[in-house]
């Protein structure tokens, strides 16, 4: 199963930080490849949500459970339905010497075995690609 991480060094404030990534529901005004986040059960520690992406041209649907954990300032999410037969993952915030090191982690199937071996280093790029987006997308937010 492919796994992709990716990283930046974000300077500001790791609660700040922590806060806008977590809202969830705000990523499509500021990530270009959202169409929509919908929260749809809130918890105290969890929220569920739907998302609609578009990724050169093809809309991508899932719904995934995210759980925060604010005293280690990470986030995981796990698909429970969607397009993907798996993908879960993390946020991670750590201290660093330049500001926040933010990572965003990815853990993916595509479900089709056959032809896996065709479509996983061009996912693998495409997973990459999106996650370093969302990535700057959230630097820009904190350091505008």
């Amino acid at each position: 199963m492919p796994f992709v991480k990716s990283e930046i060094v974000i300077n500001g404030d790791k609660q700040k930080i922590f806060d806008v990534i977590r809202d969830m529901e705000s990523y499509p005004k500021f990530m270009k490849n959202l169409v929509s986040v919908e929260v749809l059960e809130k918890g105290g520690d969890y929220d569920i949500s739907h998302w609609v992406s578009n990724v050169d041209g093809r809309k991508i649907v899932w719904t995934e459970r995210d759980e925060f954990f604010p005293e280690t300032f990470k986030i995981t999410y796990k698909q429970t339905d969607g397009d993907l037969k798996k993908m879960e993952g993390a946020w991670e915030l750590l201290d660093t010497d330049g500001g926040v090191n933010v990572s965003l982690s990815v853990d993916f199937e595509f479900g089709i075995p056959m032809i896996a071996g065709l479509l996983n280093p061009i996912l693998i790029r495409k997973v990459r690609e999106n996650s370093e987006d969302m990535l700057r997308a959230v630097k820009g937010e904190i350091e505008k």
